[in-house]
């Protein structure tokens, strides 16, 4: 249980640094709670309704565990009994697999000959990715004679565009840059975020780069056939 007195020594030097530091100083908790009186909750989560703050301080030593006012400015303030060191551990925990989810790019790579199929899986996991709240690269390389007809590629790219307009937006407009075409998409808030497809049944999200490189050597005949006239 973390101690509710303040460590001894005075005023030392850098003690007020460290403690400004720290995220989770401005909550109070165990005899730093001044309210004569507060709403306490049990670590399960029940109201255990108004009481004096020292008898329900005393209820959370009785169970090794800390008082933490959760809500100051309530009347009375809300407090609840829990293991205050594990609340800061998950906490932590959270804000760490935000900011790298958040910071992590993802990549997808299109051909300028890809198959109806490849491209509709490729478009599954892009959705994955951005429903995860990954930024997506979009990219298509060009494999020899096919930068003679970029406009193919381009119409590749727009067409995935169009398809992932549900889930997330293009930071600029497609380019082409060397042997091949690049665009970034960030993600759509939570609740504007609209899938057009779900994952296949028995296929699972990747983790890594949706890569066409194999395609590179294929002969031309793997180009998808044309659509019937209706």
């Amino acid at each position: 249980m973390a101690s509710p007195f303040p460590s001894s020594g005075g005023n030392r030097q850098g003690y007020y640094q460290r403690r400004n530091q720290d995220p989770f100083a401005h909550i109070r908790r165990n005899l730093r709670i001044k309210a004569p009186e507060i709403r306490v909750i049990s670590p399960e989560g029940k109201q255990l309704g108004i009481m004096p703050t020292d008898k329900a301080f005393a209820l959370a030593q009785k169970y090794n565990l800390d008082l933490v006012e959760m809500a100051a400015t309530a009347t009375p303030p809300v407090c609840r009994i829990m293991d205050f060191n594990k609340f800061v551990y998950e906490e932590q925990k959270k804000k760490a697999h935000t900011k790298s989810t958040s910071s992590r790019i993802k990549e997808i790579e299109f051909s300028a000959r890809i198959a109806a199929h490849d491209f509709e899986t490729k478009i599954r996991h892009a959705e994955e990715f951005l429903d995860h709240g990954n930024k997506v690269k979009l990219r298509l390389k060009f494999i020899r004679r096919e930068l003679a007809h970029t406009e193919l590629g381009f119409e590749v790219i727009q067409h995935a565009l169009a398809e992932l307009a549900g889930m997330g937006h293009a930071d600029s407009t497609p380019r082409l840059m060397g042997k091949q075409i690049n665009v970034m998409l960030t993600p759509h808030p939570v609740n504007k975020r609209k899938r057009k497809y779900t994952l296949a049944h028995g296929e699972e999200a990747i983790d890594d780069t949706g890569s066409d490189e194999g395609h590179e050597d294929e002969p031309d005949h793997q180009a998808p056939e044309p659509s019937s006239a209706s």
